[in-house]
This record gives C-alpha cells, sequence and structure tokens, in this order.
C-alpha cells in the first residue's frame, strides 16, 4: 500500500507538531512528575507535549485523507530579515538601550513585508517603544536600560 499525500500542508504541520510534542514529552522525563493536585515541574509540559501529539497525529491523518493545497517555496527574503533582525535586537539591546534597538527591530521586521509602509511603521515603532519601557521597564523592573553604555559614552565623548 502506497501511502499518497492528499494535503501537504497538513500533512507536514502535523509531522512537526507530533516531533515537537514528543520532544517535550522526552525532555520533562527527567523531571518529578506529581499529581493533578500537586503538580511537579514535568506535569504541565507533559500534559502540552501529549496536546501537541494528539495535533500532530489528526493533522497528519487530515493530510493522508483530506485534499488540501500544496506547500507554497519558502519566501527567503522575509525570513533572513526577520531573523538576522531578531539577532541584532538581541545583540544590541542592552549597549543601545531599549529606546533605539526596539524601534530599528520594529522597522526591519517591517520592511521585510511586502506591505511596508514608512509612515505606519514610525507610528507603530513609538507605541511599541513608549509600551514595553513602560510595562517592561518600569512596571515589571526588567533591568534593560532605556539608553544603553553605547549611546551614553559616545554622546559623553562628543559633548566634552
Amino acid at each position: 500500500m502506497i501511502l499518497r499525500i492528499a494535503s501537504p500542508k497538513e500533512f507536514w504541520a502535523g509531522l512537526i507538531y507530533l516531533l515537537f510534542g514528543s520532544c517535550v514529552i522526552l525532555l520533562a522525563r527527567d523531571y518529578e512528575m506529581g499529581t493533578a493536585t500537586r503538580m511537579g515541574p514535568a506535569y504541565f509540559p507533559t500534559i502540552l507535549g501529549w496536546l501537541l501529539v494528539g495535533i500532530g497525529l489528526l493533522a497528519l491523518g487530515r493530510g493522508v485523507k483530506v485534499k488540501g493545497p500544496a506547500i507554497e517555496p519558502v519566501a527567503l527574503r522575509p525570513l533572513i530579515i526577520t531573523i538576522g533582525s531578531t539577532l541584532l535586537f538581541a545583540a544590541t539591546v542592552r549597549g543601545l538601550g531599549l529606546t533605539i534597538a526596539l524601534p530599528v527591530y520594529t522597522l526591519l521586521t517591517a520592511w521585510a513585508s511586502p506591505r511596508f509602509r514608512l509612515v505606519s511603521t514610525l507610528i507603530l515603532a513609538a507605541v511599541l517603544t513608549l509600551f514595553c519601557c513602560l510595562i517592561f521597564v518600569k512596571g515589571l523592573s526588567i533591568p534593560l536600560p532605556l539608553i544603553g553604555p553605547w549611546i551614553l559614552s559616545f554622546v559623553g565623548e562628543t559633548g566634552s
């Protein structure tokens, strides 16, 4: 019997869910499970892992039985820009500060979209930066500099 994939998108999505769920279950084995009333550190990840495995099996079954669309080619430009800008943000947020690194990150990731519009992206970057500064730095006291030491040392050198 030859297995025919009727819906490649559904089939491969199911395989990914199955893989992630299985990995979570395997990683959680090293921790104490506990009970439903007294949960251990492995309880929640294991339950979520089994849910992912179940969703994966359902998707795999649908991928074989139900006709669906083919997988479209991967858009490399947005993928590379998004991953690159995320790595750039991670590398510069402590040095530049949140008020510089986050708007740059927002502009770069928005630029990956074919519907990029500069004015709306600048507004989004400003609102997102203000929101993150208020919530994460002021509200939750996460130790991220608003203006990083790279900027402060540059301003200090040019201002002298």
